[in-house]
């Protein structure tokens, strides 16, 4: 295997935990709008006959 360069080194570096943050972000943000929408429709969960 060539020894990559120092550069080449940052760069995937950079590249690793820009896709941990943005994995991290979506499943943050996929969760907060389940919380908050299924927090917002408690009324219509009651009158739900399937009760899903």
């Amino acid at each position: 295997m060539p020894q990559l360069s120092p550069l080449n080194w940052i760069l995937l570096f950079l590249l690793f935990w820009s896709a941990v943050l943005s994995m991290s972000i979506l499943l943050w943000w996929s969760k907060k709008i389940f919380f908050e929408g299924s927090t917002s429709s408690s009324k219509t969960l009651k009158e739900n006959k399937w009760n899903w």
